[in-house]
Formats: structure tokens, sequence, C-alpha cells
């Protein structure tokens, strides 16, 4: 389905070569005040341009249909949409007879029946993620003094992003990454456990991101090796705080007022200049892809602020779920 969330609604649309994309955001609370460019920022950090992302150029601009008057959201359903451009359809035509492994060309070609739109890799494309990063907007507006911060950690294995991404290109090859977020001033308390812990909010949202792999919160993995009396992070106060934050600000699903810190591992994009020697569905035989046109060499460099968004949006719905549950209580004289 292409709906997430509980009282913090979003349903996305389009396809990468289609009309337009875009997303319907349901459940947003009266009275925030949002202007269209107030998206721009954001949406500048998603955007094709610097070394190793693809050439294909979008104007990216929102156009709000729908839950806007005056400069303040009313409550209704937000329905904001961009237009697709600059498209050129025709490098994806051989994808139909030779899928590309790695990427979703033949499985949605099965899930579909045929019907799927491949152009430009349709609903499966990374472009789609446009919508997440316009939700989060608006998510980091309801999330009040919440900060949220994404940056790519490494690139092909290396801290030395930029190295790695000028092998890459002039090896005619495709790198992933590793992004970390920070969450920072997060109340204490958000999470429902057991079906919506935090983590299992966050995680759910993130790997709706095309091209993410695995995620880790604190010492993730690493915790696996540790003893308890390690992994433990001491209280310092009456108000939370921790000398450490192994935990990465979540205890039983719920947030501890530290800070929300996790790591998602970016697999490399798909569609790779290098040859490969894979099925051809229309000859029956083994053939070989050469995948042209215009794509990303470090995909990871555009989703740290996708990802950051994902992190908005799970704690914008959590607050509103935990504020309708307290509000009851207090109404009630609990």
């Amino acid at each position: 389905m292409n709906s997430f969330g509980t009282l913090f609604r979003i349903s996305i649309f389009g396809e990468s070569h289609g009309k337009a994309i875009g997303i319907v955001v349901d459940g947003c609370p009266p009275g925030i005040a949002l202007e269209p460019e107030d998206f721009l920022p954001d949406l500048r950090r998603r955007k094709s341009g610097a070394s190793g992302t693809t050439e294909r150029h979008e104007p990216d601009e929102p156009e709000i249909l729908s839950g806007l008057h005056g400069g303040y959201t009313t409550g209704s359903p937000m329905t904001i949409m961009t237009r697709n451009r600059d498209k050129i359809s025709s490098d994806y035509d051989d994808f139909l007879k030779i899928p590309r492994p790695g990427h979703a060309d033949f499985t949605s070609l099965v899930k579909y029946s045929g019907f799927a739109d491949r152009r430009g890799s349709g609903h499966f494309s990374g472009r789609i993620t446009w919508g997440l990063v316009v939700a989060g907007v608006i998510a980091k507006r309801i999330a009040g003094t919440a900060g949220f911060s994404a940056k790519l950690i490494s690139a092909g294995g290396s801290a030395d992003i930029e190295g790695a991404v000028r092998k890459a290109v002039k090896e005619n090859d495709s790198i992933g990454g590793i992004i970390e977020c920070v969450v920072t001033n997060v109340p204490a308390g958000l999470g429902e456990p057991f079906f919506n812990s935090m983590e299992s909010v966050i995680s759910h949202l993130v790997f709706s991101i095309p091209a993410v792999r695995g995620i880790e919160f604190g010492s993730g993995f690493s915790s696996a090796s540790m003893r308890g009396s390690e992994h433990n992070d001491p209280f310092t106060d009456d108000r939370g705080n921790t000398s450490t934050n192994n935990a990465g600000g979540i205890n039983g699903g719920i947030t501890n007022g530290n800070n929300i810190v996790f790591r998602v591992a970016i697999k490399p994009a798909s569609s790779t200049g290098v040859a490969q020697t894979t099925w051809n569905f229309h000859s029956k035989k083994m053939d070989t892809l050469k995948v042209r046109g215009r794509h990303d060499t470090c995909i990871a460099l555009r989703i740290p602020v996708v990802v950051e968004s994902a992190a908005a949006i799970a704690v914008a719905d959590l607050i509103l779920t935990d504020r309708g549950i307290h509000d009851a209580d207090r109404q009630r004289g609990l």
C-alpha cells in the first residue's frame, strides 16, 4: 500500500516519468503557518546537481492544491504535487527484456502482470521520495522544538566521500553509503509498544526509501558483542539524561529524552554503467546489459534529507497519538 500513519497519515502518488508526483497529508492540525517557499530548502537538498548525482534536472516546485488557506493549514487533507518535466523515457525500453539486476524491474513485472509503468523506474524510482520530503517539512512543524539532522558519514566503504565518488564516476560504477540521523530535543514518553514503538515506526518509514538495506539504533549491531554492564546507559540526573547513549534514545520502544540516534545503510544504485551478464527474458538466454541514461553514481548523496523527513514523520505521528491519549486522560481527570 502507498499510505502510512495513524493520525498524521500520508499517501504518496505518481510515477517518475508520469505527469506529476505528490503526496496527500491527512491529519495535519489546523493553524500551522505554511507557504510553498517553506518546502524549498529541504527539496533543494534532495535535488541532483552535485558530482555523482544524475543529470536529470527537475524544478521540483511544489503546488499546494488543498488544505492551505491564508497562509495556514486548514485541518483538511493537504494535497501537494510537482510536475515532471525532464524525461527521457526511451532510456528504459531495454529493461522490459533485460531487467536490471538488483532493481524492481522484474518484481514489478510479476506483481502487476506487466502493467506497471517502467518509464524512469515508475513508482519504484527514488524520485517518489519528493513526497516524503514535503511531508517531512510539515512534520517538523508539528514536532515543535525537536531538531532533525542527517548526514552521509561514509560512501563506498570510505570516510573520504568525495574521493570515493570520484573513483566510482571514473570507473562508471555506483556506490552506496551510510547515513547517520540525530533527533534532538525529543520529549520522553513517545512510542506505542509493541507494534508502534519509536524504532518500529521510524524503521517502517525508512525502509520505504528505495535503496535502504539496513538500520541500527544507538550502538546497533555492535551491541551484540558487548556485555550488559558495558551496554547499559547509566542515568546522570532525574530528568533521565544518561552518560552514554547505546540505546539511541529509546528504551522499550519509548523515547527516554536523550537524542534519538540511528544509522541507515544505502546500497549502490542498480543502474550501473559496468556491463553485467544476466538473463534476457525475450531471447531466453544469458545476455550482456550495460545501462545507459542518466543515473546517480551515489544515490546516498541525496538521501540524508529523506531519512531526516522519515524520522520527522514518525515523531509527528507519535506526538499526535500521545497527545490524544494524554488529553483524553486529562479530560477524565486521570
